[in-house]
Formats: structure tokens, C-alpha cells, sequence
């Protein structure tokens, strides 16, 4: 990936699961976010001088409950860290509107019914290509360009099989949308980007690499759209409530 996406090594199952410590401080961290989010759009809109010293308040708040939650995940930073990395991402009007970062994963399937995986040079970790949404490109398009720039593979998008909260689903500690897209391999040979990817190859789906991350909830899923069965887009429903998520 471009700039490649932060991904936890084992990302959780998707599937509803008993409440934990570790899931509470992963609400947390998306309250957190989503104040600072709201705090920061609001210092894109405003002129007023009280608005956004009220602004930059909530942006300390927010800041008290991330820390408080990487103090439980024994990750240590400051409170005024945070404060400072969302002030410096502060724009004026539309651009300051803070919305999550969207990534672009592919799926891509062969005629031996194999996936195309990649070895992140960094954490040696498989997965599927994935990259950020470049600006001037369809989502689509990202995904072709991923493949190519990751594997040496040209492929063709079939169709978005999943829309995912990567913060929700644990694999990303900051509000981010994965776009999923199902590609036939139609041309090019292997070859990994000699930056981001260690190496590349085609796997069946009894042959995974056992570094292959969160591969227990997308295998199913991206086999069966492999193999050619309809397979509904994947999204998460609905938290009821949504700012209590399961802990009620």
C-alpha cells in the first residue's frame, strides 16, 4: 500500500463476542476520536474567539480519554500529544469537515481459485493488497492500481464485497472506512514493490501463510467470491445504542 494502512496483526472477528476490558477501551478510543473530530470540524467553521477556545477544550477532554485509554493498553503518550496532532490537522470550512480516511483492500482471485497476497515489509505480515484513496481516482481504480503497484498482477474489479470500520473491527486505532473490491487476475507476473512489500505470492485457501492477518473473517468471505457464489456486500449493523456499543 501507499503510505500503507496501520493494521493490527490480528484483527478481531467481526462477530458478536462477550464483552471485554480490551472492548471498552476500544470505545474509548472512537469516543475519543469522534469528540475530537467534532471539536476539530468546529474549528474549521468558526470565527468566533469563545466558539473555539469551547473548541479547544473539548480537544483536552478528548485527549484525557485517549490517554486514559492507552494507559490501559500500556501505550505511553501524553495528553498534550494528542492536543497537538489535532490541532496541527485543523483545516478552514469544507477541507476542516473531519471525516474518517478511507483505504482500499482487493480481493483477488485466480483461474486456480488461489488469492494474491502481499508480505508487508514492515510487520512481515500477509494480507490482500491494500492501499489509501488517492484523490483523482475511483475506488475501483485504487484497487487496480494497488494490485499492480504491490503484486506486478493486472486485474479487473468484479464487484464491493464488504465496507468495513476498521476501528470497529480492532485493526486501526483512528476512524478509518476499508472499501473491500472482489478482482480477476487478467494479466502481469509476481513482483513485489521493493519498499512496502517483503513478498508476494498466490495461496490456496487450505495453504494460507500462518501470518495471515485477520484471514479467519475474510477467507470465507473472499473464497467464496473467488469461486465465483454471489457474495452480499459485508457491512457492520447498527450498535444499539450506538454510543453505548454492547456494553449496556
Amino acid at each position: 500500500m501507499s503510505d500503507s494502512t496501520p493494521h493490527d496483526p490480528a484483527p478481531h472477528d467481526p462477530a458478536p463476542h462477550d464483552p471485554a476490558p480490551q472492548d471498552f477501551t476500544r470505545d474509548l478510543v472512537r469516543w475519543s476520536e469522534a469528540l475530537a473530530a467534532i471539536a476539530r470540524t468546529g474549528l474549521g467553521f468558526t470565527q468566533s474567539l469563545y466558539e473555539r477556545e469551547r473548541f479547544e477544550e473539548v480537544l483536552h477532554v478528548a485527549a484525557d480519554i485517549k490517554a486514559a485509554a492507552d494507559d490501559a493498553l500500556e501505550i505511553r503518550r501524553e495528553q498534550d500529544h494528542f492536543v497537538q496532532e489535532w490541532m496541527e490537522s485543523v483545516g478552514e470550512g469544507v477541507p476542516g469537515y473531519v471525516t474518517p480516511k478511507v483505504a482500499i483492500g482487493a480481493i483477488v482471485g485466480n483461474d486456480k481459485g488461489e488469492i494474491l497476497l502481499v508480505q508487508r515489509s514492515d510487520s512481515l505480515i500477509w494480507l490482500y493488497p491494500t492501499g489509501w484513496a488517492d484523490a483523482g481516482y475511483s475506488p475501483s481504480e485504487v484497487a487496480v492500481k494497488e494490485v499492480l503497484e504491490e503484486t506486478g498482477i493486472e486485474c479487473e474489479p468484479v464487484q464491493l464485497i464488504a465496507v468495513l470500520d476498521g476501528q470497529r473491527m480492532g485493526f486501526t486505532r483512528f476512524a478509518m472506512y476499508m472499501l473491500l473490491f472482489h478482482c480477476k487476475a487478467v494479466g502481469g507476473e509476481l513482483s513485489a514493490h521493493p519498499l512496502e512489500t517483503a513478498d508476494v505470492g498466490w495461496f490456496s485457501r487450505d495453504g494460507l501463510p500462518r501470518a495471515a492477518a485477520g484471514a479467519q473473517w475474510w477467507g470465507p468471505m473472499a473464497f467464496s467470491a473467488i469461486d465465483g457464489s454471489s457474495v452480499p456486500a459485508m457491512f457492520e449493523p447498527p450498535r444499539e445504542p450506538i454510543w453505548r456499543g454492547e456494553h449496556t
